[in-house]
């Protein structure tokens, strides 16, 4: 049975992270998109159908001349944040945001500094566009954010591991 270049990938991927120590992965697109005689486009279509927090990863990208793109598996969904980021809305409003937050202090994700900071980010105020286009772009700046937030913890969680 022929398998398609992009399941060629995926599984070169999964490989690579099963060897690693850390459950964590660093790659240059281009080096990729040259391995498998493809455009570096595919590799992106790759890593964005196959290696989503929904399937247990986190993906960090930064483009340029010395960009990369780091690929997280995440060890348990069981994680509060896990949880609220799965489902995630395109769009959330100032007081979804600010609700969330809240859950997230009380459950200790973040500190109460952290929460602070969070709020004032997502405040109207703050992001002065119009409806809908505010609340998309809460939604994606906090969606990000938490995300650091999860690569946080599972750093934290490897520290302890090797200490």
């Amino acid at each position: 049975m022929a398998r398609n270049i992009t399941d060629i990938i995926e599984s070169h991927l999964k490989s690579i992270m099963n060897q690693s120590c850390n459950g964590i992965i660093e790659l240059q697109r281009s080096e990729l998109a040259d391995l498998f005689k493809c455009v570096p486009s595919q590799i992106n279509y790759v890593i964005s159908t196959r290696f989503t927090l929904e399937k247990g990863y986190i993906v960090e990208s930064k483009r340029g001349g010395g960009g990369y793109i780091r690929i997280r598996q995440i060890e348990s969904l069981d994680d509060p944040l896990m949880q609220v980021l799965q489902d995630w809305p395109s769009e959330i409003s100032q007081r979804e945001a600010e609700d969330m937050i809240e859950r997230l202090e009380r459950e200790q994700v973040m500190t109460e500094r952290e929460a602070n900071l969070l709020r004032m980010m997502v405040k109207r105020e703050v992001l002065a566009v119009d409806l809908p286009i505010r609340d998309r772009l809460r939604s994606r700046l906090l969606k990000f954010v938490l995300q650091v937030f999860l690569m946080e913890n599972g750093n934290e969680e490897e520290k302890r591991q090797t200490d």
